[in-house]
């Protein structure tokens, strides 16, 4: 383990600022819980309000809606008005990225109403829902009838129309893929105003495959059609723990749900949901669950844990029992397994309330938790910002499956963050190559996980202060990102662009594809009313002026360098 050794690094100075964060968990107890309380009950109010109305009635009011959405575009005068921007404030967004580009002048447009799922189809074993529908509430309506979407991402907030245009992923993710993998169709308003919708076979297929990860730069989505699956009351979830250094930690991960056969595709050989997290460089828990009848469940001498109930330990934390206890196996609610990271935010919720896994917390306040990302957002000032930018890290690298042990070393000789999430997805093969894409030559190799048709890829989740700042030495956020980025690059990795990011634009395209994405730019007139992706996602304040020059380039000249014979034509 001597090659992973930490940089030596000198300690540093203690700022106001530090003292802010110390105490901050005051402000978070008196005002921001109690207010997301309240928020959380006024939105399941409304979401039990919608879900009175009959489908119909919804579809009637959705038809309505993108009436005014399409009223609203055309009142754009393109050269006097910014470019099109939703109307939702910069801090209501979950993500940690710097949305500072609606500082700028933009036009406006309302898409608030859009919070109904539109219709539960048990036929084509469809969900078609508006892109302010968040995980909760669509898991409060199809657990009961023992349906869910293919993938359903863990935090509640979290919203079809985020996990589409940026990212989502879950522990079903090793077979279903990506979020946005599971879409049917996607509702779309066009720059000048067409309503199309848009599938794999039909002649708006390119935009089809190039929506994921746009940012909605291509287009307006007003709603889409999602993948269910059928489900059981329960998931059999078993516990395994394993101890090394990170490569066999590693190993392990990959041997806990892909057969060393190669029958990645045999659901006998392969469980529904995977997990695992790595609490130190030489402790992990695997996690494997599979679905569960009731009557399962509930034979004699087997285990039921109710995991959402306030005052139970946070998740994580039981799970970290497996080191001491070894191997075991229990029965969860297949709803509260969902969303068994929500109330502690995985674990970052320890360092917004270091008491907060207390038992005499949990007890007494844990039913509001948790706290309301947005409103964590609106309430840490630029100053506060920019410190968690430089000392807290909240990232996730997507990286090869035989690359996750060479993953592990990197961030504990960069950032000696723990604990790690990791989580599997495929990353499918297209008809187009999209702007993330499998290594050329993948299906040759045939290594552990990946089928003929798709590379297995791990989510290793970096969500944490790094040890150099709990020890109160010097840490450079900014520089531990930006080589985070460069290996991602190196390795064919990907970073969700949820996150900050110090890329600039010539890295950035070379991180993903430009191909697809810029000639339905181009195809479908966003180019000239919506911002680029790249644009979008860049680091700091985006003056209108910034707005103006980055547009206008876009109009005069090729993108980023993309090569003539990497357009949308579709990949071998």
């Amino acid at each position: 383990m001597s090659d992973l050794a930490a940089p030596l690094r000198p300690k540093r100075k203690k700022v106001w600022v530090d003292y802010f964060v110390q105490f901050r968990w005051i402000l978070v107890i008196f005002v921001v819980l109690p207010i997301s309380w309240t928020l959380y009950f006024l939105t399941y109010l409304g979401d039990v309000k919608s879900e009175r109305k009959s489908f119909k009635q919804r579809q009637k009011e959705h038809e309505e809606n993108v009436k005014k959405v399409v009223a609203r575009l055309k009142q754009r005068n393109a050269s006097k008005d910014g470019l099109v921007c939703t109307a939702r404030k910069p801090w209501i967004a979950v993500g940690m990225r710097n949305v500072d580009y609606k500082r700028a002048r933009h036009f406006e447009v309302d898409l608030s109403a859009f919070r109904n799922i539109i219709e539960i189809d048990k036929e084509r074993m469809i969900a078609r829902v508006e892109p302010l529908v968040n995980m909760g509430q669509i898991t409060r309506v199809t657990v009961p009838m023992n349906l869910a979407l293919a993938v359903v991402a863990e935090l509640d907030d979290l919203t079809v129309g985020g996990l589409i245009n940026g990212y989502g992923i879950e522990g079903s993710s090793h077979i279903y893929g990506l979020f946005s993998d599971t879409v049917v169709a996607y509702e779309i308003v066009l720059a000048d105003g067409r309503v199309v919708r848009a599938t794999k076979d039909n002649e708006f297929s390119d935009l089809f495959y190039a929506i994921p990860w746009s940012q909605g730069t291509l287009g307006l989505l007003v709603s889409a059609e999602i993948k269910l699956i059928p489900i059981k009351e329960y998931m059999k979830l078993t516990y395994k723990p394993a101890v090394g250094n990170l490569k066999d930690l590693a190993q392990a991960y990959v041997d806990s749900f892909t057969p060393r056969d190669g029958d990645q595709d045999n659901p006998e050989k392969v469980p529904d949901f995977v997990e695992g997290m790595v609490y130190t460089a030489t402790e992990g828990v695997f996690m494997t669950g599979r679905y569960a009848s009731k009557e399962e469940a509930k034979k004699k001498g087997n285990v039921i844990n109710s995991v959402g109930w306030w005052f139970k330990p946070w998740f994580y934390q039981h799970a970290q029992t497996a080191l001491k206890k070894g191997e075991f196996v229990e029965y969860i609610p297949t709803r509260e397994y969902y969303h068994r990271h929500t109330r502690c935010l995985y674990w970052e919720g320890k360092l917004i309330l270091p008491f907060g896994d207390q038992f005499w917390f949990r007890f007494l306040l844990g039913w509001m938790m948790p706290p309301k990302v947005s409103l964590l957002k609106a309430t840490q000032g630029e100053a506060i910002r920019n410190y968690y930018h430089e000392m807290h890290v909240i990232q996730d690298m997507l990286v090869p499956l035989y690359k996750v042990g060479d993953a592990l070393e990197f961030v504990h000789k960069e950032m000696e963050v723990y604990p790690l999430w990791l989580c599997p997805h495929k990353l499918f093969k297209f008809p187009y190559k999209t702007m993330i894409y499998p290594e050329a030559g993948f299906e040759l190799h045939r290594r552990q996980g990946d089928t003929s048709y798709a590379q297995m890829y791990t989510d290793v989740g970096v969500y944490y202060a790094p040890g150099p700042v709990l020890r109160g030495e010097v840490f450079d956020g900014a520089g531990a990102v930006c080589t985070m980025e460069s290996w991602l690059i190196e390795n064919h990795g990907y970073q969700p662009q949820y996150a900050v990011s110090e890329l600039d634009e010539k890295r950035f395209w070379r991180m993903f594809d430009a191909g697809l994405y810029e000639n339905c730019r181009k195809k479908y007139g966003a180019v000239g009313t919506f911002m680029s992706v790249y644009y979008k996602s860049k680091k700091g304040r985006k003056t209108e002026k910034e707005v103006q020059e980055a547009e206008q380039a876009h109009l005069e000249t090729p993108i980023a360098e993309v090569d003539d014979d990497e357009d949308d034509q579709p990949a071998d």
